[in-house]
């Protein structure tokens, strides 16, 4: 018999190799009881089918004020200042206010503007490799995979860019956390000082606007109706912190794979046709995002006999459900051709991923960059020795060394910026 914790789903061995945990759980208990961090009940859901059904069922909710007794809610919600303002982003909120929120949102980011940034993010990520190609070696997240999706969203947003790195501080305070209860009802500092400089960013553009996208949704309208200020800070958090992580995961992930299984790494050098179903056979086989954020049972629920209480937490597994044999042939085996991918990497349902096309289309000028610039790119360090981040959300590498040839870069631009 075994016994699972939200510590183990946590632990750098799990984080290393989970398929075996979640082989585990989809075959004996797909869904998983254990004690969640306020001693209530929470379970880990890692089939496909459950977790598509759940991200798509009204009766399990990202506010907690549907589910839970006032009292407690009050508890929760009355942490902090920072967490009381940044609550109020469209993927903790139900329908009707998710369905406002994502209107206002959605006149402004669009899949368009995702493609119009094409050359954009093809600039920045040459460049990024010019700084990096004559040393022959550099750490993929901090030198590659970290600045080139925080330099798009910052300059999408009209984020200064002397301030871009203090937004991975402050997202990895918030993300690679201790689960563990004394831990978990801290309030990080570094949370309020990100919430103190939005605020402080969104009165400047008030002041000062631009064609920006934080200045477009200080403006932002539709029928009469407007984020409010509290609405305004969560979406830029939102926008900022969704808008790198799983492209910074996606990269590294994506790169440590390939490397490790070469045969994939030379076919998509030789057929770059490949490199959209590459892409996608990546977010499913790594999943960036490995466990969703978490629910809560608006009512009682019964699945598959067992009974879902109401107020209960539930945590879908997202990387579970990308690798269950039910839904993928050959599913624990990287197949960059694999034709049918509908892979739960961004989600389902009406909290699926705004920034799904931005973070695609990011990945695919990553990894065709590197392959054709780096062809002989290869881990600096063994395996074994790789660091995973912490948390129970994200599935990431604290830092992926590699090597290889150095030479003076041809693909230097000079007198060039952004066209963001």
């Amino acid at each position: 018999m075994y016994h699972y914790t939200m510590r183990d789903f946590n632990s750098p061995t799990f984080k290393h190799n989970p398929f075996p945990v979640l082989q585990n759980l989809r075959r004996t208990e797909p869904l998983y009881r254990f004690e969640s961090l306020n001693g209530r009940p929470a379970w880990m859901v890692t089939h496909y089918a459950d977790v598509l059904a759940i991200l798509k069922d009204p009766r399990f909710v990202k506010d907690i004020r549907h589910a839970l007794p006032p009292e407690i809610v009050a508890r929760v919600l009355s942490r902090s200042e920072a967490r009381a303002t940044i609550r109020h982003h469209m993927l903790a909120a139900d329908v009707p206010d998710h369905t406002r929120l994502r209107r206002l949102v959605s006149k402004v980011f669009t899949p368009r503007m995702s493609e119009q940034l094409r050359n954009s993010i093809q600039q920045i990520t040459d460049e990024l490799l010019d700084s990096v190609q004559p040393q022959g070696q550099m750490d993929l997240i901090n030198d590659f995979a970290f600045p080139l999706p925080i330099t798009v969203i910052c300059e999408l947003l009209g984020v200064p860019a002397d301030h871009r790195h203090k937004f991975r501080v402050w997202s990895n305070a918030f993300f690679d956390r201790d689960v563990s209860p004394q831990v978990a009802t801290e309030e990080p500092a570094e949370m309020g000082e990100f919430v103190h400089y939005l605020q402080a960013l969104v009165a400047e553009k008030r002041k000062w606007s631009d064609d920006r996208l934080i200045s477009q949704l200080v403006h932002v309208e539709e029928a009469g109706d407007t984020l409010s200020e509290h609405e305004l800070v969560a979406m830029i958090w939102l926008l900022l912190v969704a808008g790198h992580e799983t492209t910074v995961n996606l990269i590294g992930n994506g790169t440590l794979e390939l490397l490790q299984h070469p045969d994939q790494w030379r076919k998509l050098q030789t057929t770059p046709s490949l490199i959209e179903r590459a892409v996608e056979e990546l977010l499913r086989y790594t999943s960036p995002v490995m466990v969703g954020t978490g629910r809560w049972a608006r009512e009682d629920v019964e699945m598959h006999g067992v009974h879902i209480a109401q107020g209960d937490m539930v945590w879908v597994s997202l990387m579970g459900a990308n690798t269950d044999p039910e839904r993928f042939s050959a599913a624990e085996e990287l197949d960059i051709t694999r034709e049918e991918n509908e892979h739960l990497a961004f989600g389902k349902g009406i909290h699926y991923c705004l920034g799904a096309p931005l973070a695609r289309l990011e990945g695919q000028i990553a990894f065709e960059t590197l392959l054709r610039r780096l062809p002989d790119l290869h881990l600096a360090v063994k395996p074994e020795e790789l660091r995973w981040r912490s948390g129970l959300i994200l599935h990431g590498l604290q830092a992926l060394p590699v090597a290889f040839q150095a030479k003076r870069s041809t693909f230097l631009t000079e007198g060039t910026e952004s066209l963001i």
